[in-house]
């Protein structure tokens, strides 16, 4: 897998950001929101550590191939040497069988010094474990996939939060607009005893109602926009806003492919058959190794009579081979369990691809009807509005009563809510079905 490259990003955000602290709350998209995260949060910068961590993981595994080369060195002062029991038939032949004596070997001081060089000609495990890091770096590349599309679903989620959050402000401006008219109006006519005190303080009431859901509103616009940077990896004091429009293709359809969930399983099931191959070829192939070893042995010795330091040179060529015979079942237990963990590793499998399937086609479902929704809901709005104005004139001309002028002002705002309501169905929908049919990474241009 190719990994972003950081140093053209880090410019890209860079140049990006100086521009964004000049102009201050410049607008952001989707698209950039992601970009951004790409280069600065730190599950992603975690995970691309992961890639790196197994990579070194694997060339520790492919260094165990290499020779090895150690040098060793001794030096023994023995004061005592070690005896031997030797026939006394050797120093007397006529003495008779089974009588010994005792002989000193060696001198005091012994000095060695080599170099020994091993390495493996043949190792099963070894192999085997070299084949195993190769595919646990494939699964650690596909984590981080994983972590990406979670952080493109995390930032596409909350930006459409965002968007939801800004109509819905924008929605209460124009009824407050609505409800100051009215209070005007009514004041108006309170004044020329054509209405009650009632009727203003109702209406004042609404105002305030609508001026409090406001400030709610925008606190939460807020929290989102704090989560927003945070899933991005920025500052949180940096200024961020948001394009409020939402757009979204009714008709758009994604093209199945395999997801990282089950793309992961398949080759945690590779990585499991890796690993039991590699325990049964432990039980019956040898291990074989070359062995080459070059120095000298030193023997020393001091008196008044005689005194040396001699050295001689030692060296050897060699293969060593081993092969287990029994080692109490453990490896065969161990191969026991990988079994069975393959077994539900593939179990998992054919859950994931049902399941999957089952989620694909209520997704579309759900989309459908949100999509209709959204349309219908449109409308909606468009006749409420049309209705609200129609008793709002009525009101003055004093055929509508302020009751039916409050009732239409509900219902305006009811379609309004149901519209917001419609449009997250569709877009959040949208976004697991993209996410379920493995569509997720895919950059949307149209955002």
């Amino acid at each position: 897998m190719k990994l972003v490259n950081i140093h053209i990003l880090y410019l890209l955000v860079v140049l990006f950001v100086i521009g964004f602290q000049r102009t201050q709350a410049q607008v952001w998209s989707m698209q950039q929101c992601i970009d951004t995260a790409q280069v600065y949060n730190k599950s992603l910068q975690m995970s691309k550590n992961n890639i790196l961590i197994g990579e070194q993981k694997e060339k520790e595994v492919k260094a165990n191939l290499m020779p090895r080369i150690m040098v060793n060195t001794d030096y023994k002062y023995f004061t005592n040497l070690p005896n031997q029991l030797l026939p006394l038939s050797t120093f007397n032949p006529a003495a008779p069988d089974g009588q010994f004596k005792a002989a000193k070997f060696g001198v005091p001081h012994n000095i060695n010094a080599n170099v020994l060089l091993t390495m493996p000609l043949y190792n099963a495990q070894m192999y085997g474990a070299i084949q195993t890091t190769i595919i646990a770096s494939e699964l650690t590349e596909i984590q981080y996939q994983k972590t990406e599309e979670q952080i493109y679903f995390d930032i596409s989620n909350i930006y459409y939060n965002a968007q939801i959050l800004h109509h819905q402000m924008a929605f209460i401006d124009s009824n407050l607009i609505n409800a100051q008219r009215l209070l005007n109006n009514i004041q108006l006519l309170k004044e020329q005893l054509l209405a009650k005190g009632t009727d203003v303080s109702k209406i004042k009431l609404q105002v305030a109602q609508l001026t409090t859901q406001k400030e709610s509103i925008q606190s939460k616009y807020e929290q989102v926009l704090n989560a927003l940077k945070f899933s991005m990896g920025i500052s949180v004091a940096l200024n961020l806003e948001i394009d409020p429009k939402i757009t979204y293709l009714p008709t758009n359809e994604y093209t199945p492919a395999s997801t990282v969930d089950i793309r992961m399983v398949k080759t945690q099931n590779r990585l499991l058959l890796s690993e039991i191959n590699t325990l049964k070829k432990s039980i019956y192939l040898p291990s074989l190794n070359l062995l080459a070893s070059y120095g000298t042995s030193g023997f020393g010795y001091r008196s008044e009579l005689n005194s040396f330091l001699d050295f001689y040179p030692v060296g050897f060529v060699g293969i060593q081979l081993s092969y287990p015979l029994f080692d109490g079942k453990i490896t065969q237990r161990k191969i026991n369990q990988k079994t069975m963990e393959l077994q539900n590793n593939e179990m998992q499998n054919t859950l994931l691809t049902e399941q999957n399937i089952m989620q694909v086609e209520n997704l579309k479902l759900q989309r459908k009807v949100s999509s209709r929704s959204v349309e219908t809901t449109t409308k909606q709005i468009e006749l409420a509005k049309t209705i609200y104005e129609q008793t709002n004139l009525q009101q003055k001309q004093g055929i509508a009563t302020l009751t039916d002028v409050l009732l239409a002002d509900n219902a305006l705002r009811e379609a309004q809510q149901a519209y917001l309501n419609a449009v997250i169905d569709y877009l959040k929908s949208d976004l697991e079905l993209k996410k379920i049919t493995g569509n997720i990474a895919v950059t949307n241009k149209t955002y």
